[in-house]
């Protein structure tokens, strides 16, 4: 019976871009590079604004996915090739290279030595090294890897292979590779298959012709095919915001004039776009804190054109750019820019006439409520890496003759939640915070992601950011009951860098098909639903079934770069958090020991009211 498998167009840029291995009805497939993608059928995706950040000319999104009444055979789309190559039976325990002259169109592979011919599976093991290869285990060397040189070579047949379950064991040691050439039978089981063995990288990945191969010299890694290690993508989204007519702020403007004023600001302006301006870039940045979006931005004020690209090489674009700050500016103006994709209105949280906590205190401490009625994201997948996320990179064009990335856009609706300037400051000042903080800074100053996380924190981990994020958190949990929206439908964006005077948080629908674009999400913005909805998220989150030990925690998750946060409380599903499901703590919400929480004397209050609504009863 012939069998149809899709790809949706979201899904060609996250979970299985470029460079994935994915299962799907009981067989494996690998994306290929975007250099393979077929040329006439890709549809154009339109973001000038993070098509600069990156360096690249454009982006473009696979062909739409059919469905079953509309598919038609052999439609052009994103190419994926099956992957592992080495297959077995599950009746005769055969091994099978296969091969694409061995593939029949709407066909499983199926077993040639069995009548009726069985399905064959994926061999459970695949290979990877460091820098961003990947193949097939060498299974024949496996099977031999007990004997000497000279047996090996001995034994001619490397395609006759058998792999076998043992009754008489139990886990890996129960499976076995065994060599069934004639006069040979060399065998071993794959007890302790997962590591290092010695082995050759092939120093490509399996879409790579052969003649693309370079010479590796990195230890190669055997690892099970669906692996947390085995993919790394490298994705970055920005939305669709219109140009901002909002005037920058009093500190961005004293920052643009300390460049200016510079000794070497004039001589940048000669030299820029040229490779000695790097130089003079990284002086003046070192002596004015200045990043590299203002310094773009005064150069093209300056010099009146774009600044030129100077390689058409990705490694060349900025690896995690900073998008937010015009996003904020675009949020935050007093007049909002509207378009038909960024149609944005204010509202309060309609407290304004409350004298009573804990209503009063809420509205205190929150401050501009904004909720987009439609948003139109772009995201965009530059790379991946293999073994660890600071591996080499290996670019979508793994051939690198392109300069185009692939993208998709996504519609849907958000609400921004900003805090109250004074109040946080305030917070901020206090001693106790800035004990806890410093802390989570000095584990975020050895983490290997420093340099990813820094694109969204600043040069510097703030409190206001571990506290936003947190709160971020907790919403989307929050709304998650509220309005019957799964975790993973929603996304976050932070606004948390102080150089940049932002302080806010943006909650909005990020899943690829129709859910979340009915306006469910911003009815949950309108007063009084979103007091309400707050004023539970900081109850639930004064508590947590792992209590005490999360919140008593000194450091826990990846890298310790969380406080008191927890699956029970705190974490999202990896594709709505920005930064992994780090850079969490409760405590800075809620308070804890000698910490004082941001929203501490609402729950204080919120209890006392329950007390004495039950005493009057």
């Amino acid at each position: 019976m012939s069998r149809t498998l899709r790809v949706r167009q979201s899904q060609t840029v996250l979970p299985f871009g470029v460079g994935a291995v994915f299962d799907i009805q009981g067989e494996s497939f690998v994306a290929t590079g975007i250099g393979d993608w077929p040329q006439k059928a890709k549809q154009r995706v339109e973001s000038p604004r993070l098509a600069g950040r990156l360096g690249v000319t454009g982006f473009y999104a696979a062909p739409p996915t059919a469905n079953d009444r509309f598919d038609t055979p052999d439609a052009p789309g994103a190419p994926y090739i099956r992957f592992p190559s080495w297959l077995f039976c599950g009746a005769c325990r055969r091994m099978k290279r296969w091969r694409i002259a061995d593939e029949k169109p709407g066909q499983p592979p199926r077993c040639p030595s069995c009548s009726p011919g069985r399905t064959l599976a994926p061999m459970r093991f695949v290979q990877i090294c460091a820098a961003g290869h990947l193949s097939d285990v060498d299974w024949w060397f496996w099977a031999h890897s007990r004997r000497e040189a000279g047996e090996r070579r001995q034994c001619g047949e490397r395609e006759k292979l058998r792999f076998l379950v043992s009754e008489r064991a139990s886990g890996l040691e129960a499976l076995s590779v065994t060599c069934t050439a004639k006069g040979c039978g060399a065998s071993r089981d794959l007890l302790d298959i997962l590591g290092t063995h010695g082995m050759r990288c092939s120093g490509r990945n399996p879409w790579q012709r052969v003649s693309e191969a370079t010479e590796c010299v990195m230890p190669v890694q055997i690892v099970q095919r669906t692996a947390g290690n085995l993919y790394y993508p490298v994705v970055h989204s920005a939305l669709d915001i219109p140009e901002s007519d909002a005037p920058a702020s009093q500190g961005d403007e004293e920052l643009a004039g300390r460049v200016r004023e510079h000794d070497l600001w004039v001589s940048l302006c000669r030299v820029a776009g040229t490779p000695r301006a790097d130089v003079l870039r990284t002086m003046i940045q070192e002596d004015t804190g200045a990043d590299d979006q203002l310094l773009d931005a005064l150069l093209v004020e300056e010099t009146g054109q774009p600044l030129p690209i100077a390689s058409s090489d990705l490694a060349t674009a900025p690896a995690h750019p900073d998008l937010s700050r015009e996003e904020w500016a675009a949020f935050t103006a007093p007049t909002p820019p509207a378009t038909r994709d960024f149609a944005l209105r204010e509202t309060t949280l309609g407290l304004g006439q409350e004298t009573a906590e804990p209503w009063a205190g809420l509205d205190r401490r929150i401050g501009r409520i904004v909720l987009a009625d439609r948003l139109r994201e772009v995201r965009a997948l530059s790379g991946f890496s293999r073994v660890s996320p600071d591996a080499a990179l290996v670019p979508a064009d793994t051939a690198r003759r392109l300069n185009w990335l692939p993208a998709v856009e996504v519609f849907g609706e958000g609400i921004l939640l900003t805090l109250d300037k004074d109040e946080l400051a305030a917070w901020e000042g206090h001693p106790g915070v800035g004990r806890r903080v410093a802390g989570m800074r000095a584990d975020f100053d050895r983490s290997f992601q420093k340099e990813r996380l820094r694109a969204l924190t600043g040069e510097e981990l703030s409190p206001r950011f571990v506290l936003l994020h947190t709160l971020a958190h907790l919403l989307i949990r929050q709304l998650s009951f509220e309005s019957g929206y799964t975790t993973a439908s929603l996304r976050e964006r932070v606004y948390a860098r102080p150089e940049h005077d932002q302080y806010g948080i943006l909650v909005y629908t990020a899943a690829g098909d129709a859910e979340g674009t009915l306006g469910g999400l911003v009815q949950q913005g309108e007063p009084p639903r979103l007091a309400e909805t707050l004023l539970r998220m900081t109850e639930a989150a004064a508590w947590c079934s792992a209590d005490p030990l999360c919140a008593e925690h000194t450091g826990q998750g990846f890298g310790n770069l969380n406080r008191a946060a927890c699956h029970a409380c705190a974490l999202l599903p990896e594709t709505s958090c920005e930064t992994g499901n780090t850079l969490l703590d409760r405590a800075l919400v809620v308070g804890g020991e000698q910490v004082p929480g941001y929203l501490e004397s609402i729950v204080t209050a919120a209890r006392s009211a329950a007390v004495d609504a039950l005493e009057e009863m």
